[in-house]
């Protein structure tokens, strides 16, 4: 109780502790179709952009001179320059694309399309769809190994965790999981994948060889029932020590020991905390919390909550520039 006291007295008094590092976060909004554009050094909003419908997923290329941003209810995704913040052009996302990882090296898109149960890959320079790939029900979570040879995607309905393979776009692999898996991250050097199950509670960790999964990793905090406690983002440090996992309506953000797998601190964050992203020098952490329309900066050299800030209604989404 002290420690949860000691971090909403943070929150609530906007006292800075953590190290400043001069990035630019963009914050997509899903409820008002905006986006909302922070200056990570300073912890202030510096312009609120109008976009297109329900945005939700949203990345930047690797070069930082364009936004990609799923606008769902428009059924396409735009490509906003982040010199002027204008939309310059638009991709063909198929229907309803509500999440997507770009290649490492930044030529493809693939997008999860909800509503289609396909992953549409989208080749960045021609402007053009490369191939469509038949999934589970409900695609949503997306990620790519390091080397760029394996895509996974997670369907919510099917409970599935898809492997892909992002040179032939066969799907080699079909891992189940728990019930509602929403999001996917690989650890750095390509020998795990970690998924989330928001219904299940849990997050699976995948031996990317094996394929199968290794262990489940559930979570408990004093004073909440274990319905409120909904696994959806993941975020893992630059050096595979650690993962931090949103847990939405719980309100906290779990960082997990990823050698032992224990949970070894939950940190109070805002409400209904959806996804994050770590600042390119990994230092500060930022959560997306949708019902207190807010972000929160995190310090991961103590794990501690520094600063929420204001911004649009229901943030869903953040990427954060790489320079």
């Amino acid at each position: 109780m002290q420690r949860r006291a000691c971090a909403l007295a943070i929150l609530a008094t906007g006292i800075v502790t953590g190290p400043a590092s001069a990035y630019t976060a963009y914050v997509s909004n899903e409820k008002d179709n905006t986006i909302t554009v922070v200056d990570t050094a300073t912890m202030q909003v510096v312009k609120t952009v109008d976009v297109g419908q329900r945005p939700r997923g949203i990345t930047i290329s690797h070069d930082g001179k364009f936004i990609y941003l799923c606008a769902s209810d428009d059924n396409t995704i735009q490509i906003i320059d982040t010199a002027t913040l204008q939309v310059v052009g638009t991709l063909p996302s198929g229907d309803d694309p509500e999440l997507f990882v770009l290649s490492p090296d930044g030529k493809t898109l693939y997008v999860a399309n909800e509503n289609d149960n396909l992953i549409t890959a989208i080749d960045v320079d021609s402007n053009e769809v490369t191939t469509e790939i038949p999934v589970g029900v409900e695609p949503e979570g997306m990620a790519v190994s390091p080397d760029g040879k394996t895509m996974v995607n997670t369907s919510e309905t099917t409970s599935m965790a898809h492997f892909i393979d992002t040179g032939s776009h066969d799907v080699t692999d079909n891992v189940l999981v728990d019930t509602r898996p929403r999001f996917a991250a690989f650890k750095p050097d390509g020998s795990q994948v970690w998924v989330s199950a928001e219904v299940g509670g849990t997050v699976s960790v995948i031996d990317n060889a094996k394929r199968e999964v290794m262990k489940k990793i559930k979570f408990a905090i004093p004073g909440l029932r274990a319905e409120t406690i909904q696994p959806v983002g993941i975020a893992i440090s630059a050096d595979g020590k650690k993962a931090y996992v949103a847990l939405g309506p719980a309100n906290h953000v779990a960082v997990i020991n990823t050698e032992t797998y224990e949970v070894e601190k939950y940190i109070l964050v805002g409400q209904r905390v959806w996804h994050l992203d770590f600042t390119p020098d990994h230092k500060t952490l930022i959560t997306t919390n949708g019902n207190s329309n807010d972000i929160t900066f995190i310090d991961t050299a103590t794990d501690e909550p520094v600063q929420s800030v204001t911004v649009g209604q229901q943030p869903w989404g953040v990427a954060i520039s790489p320079n």
